[in-house]
């Protein structure tokens, strides 16, 4: 599963490209803006329900706390999904071309959704738990073929903020766009679990309308043909990721870096909702679900703000350096900040939830330093840059799944607190690995010198 190298003379000519362009200067690749867009759009609709769909669950069947495990658990399941579409995004793109992988994605997100939707309605737990398991393979599919296309035309030496700007799109729609768009549509389709539904509902008009503006806005080569080599099988394309992964155990590091960035998030939008709106009388912190819809997407913009930046670093000062100081050690003290900061405050006080936001969005901003990492996997293996991908689009989906299982194998036993410090040992294991992950950068240590697949 290998992508044909892309040098520094091609990044502004990619085919349709023409001269180098502003935007290619930015690092985003001129001929695919319209997919940025498209993802941006496709993610707001997917983040719509992100930071209720726990509780709307719960209550579906009944509330209750047993109820948020029984969620937790189904959200876990629908993640696992999610993992094994990420792995498929960049073992597909490689055999059928990005194009048709996103195109796939899409009519999975729609026709599940619907499904979803449903089986709630019908409150059936078998039905809900497989339509949403199989929900879970759609926004993968979509997102990371989309990265793949880019890691295949963007300029190496801007490889990070490529990233960095597809991560500005991913998160401007999951969660940030998506919470907002839900505090606005939740109250005026009705309000309450009603509410929820119909906004859930409505999101699938953005997931469309994201594919049909990346669908007819790109008409870049590399989207619609097989990037594989021609003389690898199906077989072998599709497997090249685990057997790199087994073989160069400094993609094993990358891989098990980037499942640990993104897994708090996740997790967080289970335990918090119920903790942030939840009543004081039932434990809760006594602010509204609308605050804390509001609150999600202030903590996010953060992130949106601060991705492309940290891509630009970690083409500067080193994106190893970036992603451990930055990206790990800053996240773990902000996750911890985002926890107890509400615990500190006066509940369901104005001037605690500003403070309490303010914390939040230390976390959001310092998970921005884990995005040179999209650039490191395929750096470390530069004859196998696709596997690579492979097991990086793998290890973002797979955040997901991470996150809600360490929720749901933890909470019982110990409660939200024990969640939060979960992650935090989960992030110290991360700054340990990130010493086994050298990789060569071509503006700060210039011509590769030797393979790093020969040097892993």
């Amino acid at each position: 599963m290998t992508f044909p190298s892309t040098t520094s003379s091609s990044a502004g000519t990619a085919p349709g490209a023409g001269r180098e362009t502003f935007l290619d200067r930015l690092g985003i690749p001129h001929v695919l803006r319209w997919g940025f867009l498209g993802v941006l759009l496709f993610m707001t609709g997917n983040g719509v329900e992100s930071n209720f769909v726990s509780t709307h669950i719960a209550e579906a069947f009944g509330g209750g706390d047993d109820k948020i495990d029984l969620a937790a658990k189904i959200i876990a399941a629908y993640s696992l999904a999610v993992l094994v579409g990420s792995y498929l995004a960049g073992a597909l793109s490689d055999l059928f071309g990005p194009r048709r992988v996103m195109a796939l994605g899409v009519g999975v997100w729609v026709v599940f959704e619907l499904a979803f939707l449903g089986s709630l309605a019908i409150e059936s737990v078998p039905l809900v738990a497989l339509s949403y398991f199989l929900r879970g393979f759609g926004f993968p599919l979509f997102a990371f073929a989309f990265l793949v296309w880019i890691n295949h035309v963007v300029d190496k030496e801007r490889n990070g903020a490529g990233v960095g700007w597809f991560y500005v799109m991913f998160t401007g729609g999951l969660p940030t766009l998506g919470s907002l768009v839900a505090a606005f549509l939740i109250p005026r389709l009705g309000g309450g679990f009603a509410g929820e539904s119909a906004a859930m509902l409505g999101s699938s008009v953005l997931v469309i309308a994201g594919f049909l503006v990346a669908w007819f806005g790109v008409r870049e080569g590399h989207g619609s043909r097989r990037l594989a080599p021609a003389g690898e099988t199906a077989s072998q394309v599709i497997t090249a990721g685990v057997r790199l992964t087994f073989t160069n155990k400094r993609i094993a590091m990358g891989f098990l870096t980037r499942l640990i960035n993104t897994a708090p998030e996740f997790g967080m939008f289970i335990i918090l909702p119920n903790v942030i709106a939840g009543s004081v009388a039932d434990g809760g912190l006594g602010w509204s679900q609308s605050q804390w819809l509001v609150m999600t997407s202030i903590v996010y913009a953060g992130n949106i703000l601060f991705n492309a930046a940290f891509g630009a670093l970690g083409d500067r000062v080193g994106w190893v350096t970036t992603v451990r100081w930055f990206g790990i050690l800053g996240s773990a003290i902000g996750l911890l900040l985002w926890w107890y900061v509400p615990h500190m405050v006066t509940a369901g006080s104005d001037w605690g939830f500003a403070v309490s936001v303010a914390a939040g969005t230390v976390f959001g901003i310092m998970l921005a330093g884990f995005v040179p990492l999209g650039a490191i996997m395929p750096a470390i293996a530069p004859e196998h840059t696709g596997a690579a991908m492979a097991m990086y689009t793998t290890a973002a989906g797979g955040a997901t799944f991470l996150g809600s299982a360490v929720v749901a194998i933890v909470r019982p036993l110990g409660g939200n607190v024990a969640v939060v410090w979960a992650f935090v040992a989960l992030y110290a294991c991360a700054f340990a690995m990130t010493y086994f992950l050298k990789v060569h950068q071509p503006r700060l240590h210039g011509p590769v010198l030797e393979s790093a697949d020969e040097a892993a």
